[in-house]
């Protein structure tokens, strides 16, 4: 499939990267490729649960959303509650119905 192939693609060059032989080089590179990716993270998360929500709204199960995305059922569950991240904008459980 061609997006394993991408995939693969994006891993070979972080592997790249962390063969770089200067220390300092290899971190100036790290530092970028950490910022960048902090930056498509929201981005990315955003995209993902508007497909979640798409597909919740299309009749599919949870379950067969994680399978689709390659996630946790649990990671389906708070996309379409809206959570995100550590788990910080979580309301109590007792808030939630104890879930």
């Amino acid at each position: 499939m061609a997006d394993d192939e991408e995939v693969q693609r994006v891993f070979d060059a972080l592997d790249d990267v962390e063969r770089i032989a200067d220390p300092e080089a290899r971190s100036r590179a790290q530092a970028q490729i950490t910022a960048e990716t902090r930056s498509r993270s929201t981005k990315w998360a955003a995209q993902r649960g508007e497909l979640a929500r798409q597909m919740d709204a299309e009749g599919e199960s949870v379950r067969g959303i994680a399978a689709r995305l390659g996630v946790k059922p649990a990671t389906v569950q708070d996309l379409l509650r809206g959570y995100k991240g550590s788990g910080k904008d979580r309301p109590p459980a007792e808030e939630r119905g104890g879930e």
